[in-house]
């Protein structure tokens, strides 16, 4: 697998996480933090965003997911600390280490 097909499905796999997360936060921001109803119509968006960009994925589906997983950990994280303004512990270090170590494993049997 070249390097140039790793990068553009890390990316991709980047992407495909952050349109996750915003379509799940939106609502969560609705229900939890008195927000507008209105939120409802950009998340439903992201997530068929989401959904559509797992398709632009180069293996089978199941393979996409279980690597997907690992990259969406390690997103989820990063919005952790970046967005709810969240320190990082060494569990939250250790577990992104070990499920990116997995991603990394399935990816590499793609053909």
């Amino acid at each position: 697998m070249s390097i140039v097909i790793i990068l553009k499905t890390l990316g991709l796999f980047i992407i495909t996480a952050i349109a996750e997360i915003v379509g799940c936060y939106l609502p969560y921001l609705w229900l939890k933090k008195d927000h507008s109803a209105w939120l409802l119509i950009p998340a439903a968006l992201s997530l068929a965003l989401f959904a559509w960009l797992l398709t632009l994925h180069p293996a089978e589906s199941g393979r996409v997911y279980a690597a997907y997983g690992g990259v969406y950990v390690l997103t989820a994280l990063v919005w952790l600390r970046v967005i709810d303004n969240s320190p990082l512990t060494i569990f939250d270090l250790t577990g992104a280490t070990l499920v990116l170590s997995g991603m990394v494993i399935i990816a590499f049997g793609w053909k």
